[in-house]
């Protein structure tokens, strides 16, 4: 659809934009009249940190938790691709990756802790309501609720209400597919 292989990927009355930065920069200019997803100039440029952030700060420290698991989710199809080049962008096996799971998981926990202050202190990453901000900061959460059967968000903090909240956004679209442990394994 848009000439590439990578995803997310819309279509808008034949408009194709891919990137999930790119994709939220349309959305914002193509329908003003809805809510922002920015804020404004200032709300954006901040935002560009956070997606930026989320990405090295978490992204990095969270694969080395769930991609030895994440196969399992896949489409058999889409497996060797996966693994082959998460195994050469890491440069070395998504097992080899993931080993130590606890001291993993606390370097993962750790790069958390602005999240938990923050959402100790409001609802949401952007204050009263949600936007861009929360929502990608939440992918990376719920890539690791569908894609590993280890709980990444420790129970009764911050960040897990946080997490159920954004769950259960736009009739619970969050919880729309089920998360690892009821996804049947077929290695």
């Amino acid at each position: 659809m848009s000439g590439q292989h990578f995803t997310p990927i819309i279509d808008d009355d034949g408009k194709v934009v891919n990137e999930t930065w790119d994709i939220a920069n349309y959305l914002e200019e193509r329908y003003p009249e809805r809510p922002s997803l920015f804020g404004g100039a200032v709300g954006k440029g901040v935002t560009q940190f956070i997606n930026n952030w989320s990405g090295a700060q978490l992204g990095a420290p969270l694969r080395r938790v769930i991609y030895a698991d994440f196969p399992a989710v896949l489409d058999p199809g889409d497996r060797a691709y996966f693994r082959s080049t998460r195994e050469r962008d890491l440069g070395m096996s998504l097992e080899a990756a993931c080993a130590d799971p606890p001291s993993k998981l606390a370097v993962f926990q750790a790069a958390c802790s602005p999240l938990e202050l923050t959402l100790s202190l409001q609802p949401y990453l952007c204050g009263s309501g949600p936007a861009y901000a929360d929502y990608i900061v939440f992918s990376l959460f719920q890539m690791a609720r569908l894609g590993c059967p280890k709980e990444v968000v420790a129970s009764g903090s911050a960040l897990a209400d946080w997490r159920s909240r954004m769950v259960a956004l736009y009739d619970n679209l969050g919880d729309r597919f089920p998360g690892y442990p009821a996804i049947p394994e077929t290695r």
